[in-house]
């Protein structure tokens, strides 16, 4: 998946690293990601990068994101606005990176897909760890967002390390497990396409299946999708919605509607209060990163 903004991300940070002309100039030219060498055991070799605000809440949430495939860490990083709001709210940001610089995220192996089993999400889950001991962090407020490969394993790792995340925010990605191959980076022309079909349940055995002798609650889930996508079907949003529903207990009908929300052109649908969905119309792929509905969803703003 390759997508035309990651020309004009490298562009906006660029920009970013340009002189400042204003206060907010400033804020955005100061914030940069540290590299982490060593943060536990990461047996797929995936990267860490960490932003670390000048001031921290006295026991800080800590916010995982994830790239797209074709993209990096920095460049993702110069393209949102996590870190700006990072200053504002004190919490630790870390940005993963898979292996090598543009790869797409595991989320196709029997080893990424299993709760400590060796793949990328045992490397992003160690990542967490990391920062929750090291700056004293939340335990009950961690958090993870990504787009497409990222949203994907936003999914996956809300399935795979439940106990370790409070709730995830998904932009234009697929239900944990779709994309399975038995591959390592595998691309499943099914599932992106939208052919793959489970009832609520089922998707709810595949989850509970990554993490077998988990008892305990799920993340929220905030899934958003886009009307036109093309790269992976429209179809992705309602087996996501299908699969927590499935994990929830929900029906899988919304209980209300909201237009226009969080801005103009999607709509919200809550299905209740741990998931929410939100179609865009008229959005191909991916829906754009909503920092501010994703740190709402996530209860620090």
């Amino acid at each position: 998946m390759r997508f035309s903004g990651f020309i004009a991300g490298l562009m906006a940070l660029a920009g970013a690293q340009g002189a400042a002309i204003d206060a907010q100039d400033q804020l955005v030219k100061r914030a940069s990601l540290t590299q982490v060498q060593s943060f536990g055991n990461n047996p797929s070799g995936i990267k860490m990068f960490i932003y670390v605000p000048a001031t921290l809440q006295a026991k800080p949430p800590v916010v995982l994101v994830l790239h797209a495939c074709a993209w990096t860490a920095n460049a993702f990083f110069g393209t949102t606005k996590y870190g700006q709001l990072a200053d504002q709210h004190g919490y630790v940001l870390i940005y993963g990176q898979t292996p090598t610089d543009g790869a797409c995220w595991d989320v196709s192996s029997k080893q990424t897909l299993t709760h400590d089993g060796g793949g990328d999400s045992t490397g992003l889950a160690n990542m967490v760890k990391y920062a929750l001991q090291k700056y004293n962090g939340d335990a009950s407020r961690v958090f993870v967002t990504g787009e497409s490969s990222g949203a994907m394993m936003t999914q996956v790792m809300a399935a795979v390390y439940p106990d370790l995340f409070a709730a995830a925010s998904e932009f234009s990605g697929e239900p944990a497990g779709c994309f399975y191959t038995g591959t390592v980076r595998g691309w499943n022309s099914q599932c992106a396409g939208g052919q793959v079909h489970h009832t609520p349940a089922e998707w709810a055995s595949m989850v509970h299946d990554m993490y077998p002798n988990y008892n305990g609650q799920y993340p929220k889930m905030q899934v958003f999708h886009g009307d036109v996508d093309t790269t992976l079907n429209i179809n992705s949003f309602n087996e996501s919605v299908k699969e927590w529903s499935g994990v929830f207990g929900y029906s899988g009908s919304p209980t209300q509607t909201l237009d226009n929300n969080p801005g103009s052109r999607l709509t919200k649908y809550i299905y209740g209060d741990r998931l929410q969905g939100i179609w865009g119309h008229g959005f191909g792929h991916v829906v754009p990163t909503n920092e501010t509905e994703a740190l709402t969803w996530f209860g620090l703003l």
